[in-house]
This record gives C-alpha cells, structure tokens and sequence, in this order.
C-alpha cells in the first residue's frame, strides 16, 4: 500500500483541530476529512468518524493495525508540517 496524495485544508478556527486531511492510496481509493489535532501532549491524526444515536463515535474508515496508522500519522503530519513551514 502506498500513499500516492495528501492535500492539507487548514482551518482557520482556533481550536484543536488544524487540518482535514484527504489522502489518496495506490491512485485507487480516498479517504476524505482525516482530522489533524493539536494538543498540549502532542499532534496527532483522527480518522473520520460519524455520530452514532447515543452520542458516540465511531470511525467510518481506520487501519486495522498499529503499523498502518503509525505509517498514515507520520505521512500525514510530515505534510502538515510541510504546510506550516511553507506559511
């Protein structure tokens, strides 16, 4: 699995979310509004989620193991910072 795109649409809110993320794999399948979060512990990603009845929720697409996600986190935030410097 490769990465293939990553365009960044910064939010011009002042909260913790900075970023959504759209991400393209193998130039085959998208996942669009991937969260970058920033907070006083760090930044990290949140995959998009959907809000269920009872006011949980609950991720729509996600890896299903920690070298995945840990491959998507660093992709994704070398490119965010990659934005950032650019401003």
């Amino acid at each position: 699995m490769q990465i293939t795109d990553i365009r960044v649409r910064k939010e011009s809110s002042r909260g913790k979310m900075k970023a959504k993320i759209d991400i393209t794999i193998d130039d085959a399948f998208v996942i669009h509004d991937v969260k970058v979060i920033e907070t006083e512990k760090g930044t990290f990603i949140a995959m998009p989620s959907k809000k269920l009845p009872n006011g949980e929720f609950k991720d729509v697409a996600h890896p299903i193991n920690t070298e995945t996600r840990e491959m998507l986190q660093k992709a994704i935030l070398e490119k965010y910072n990659e934005t950032e410097d650019a401003e």
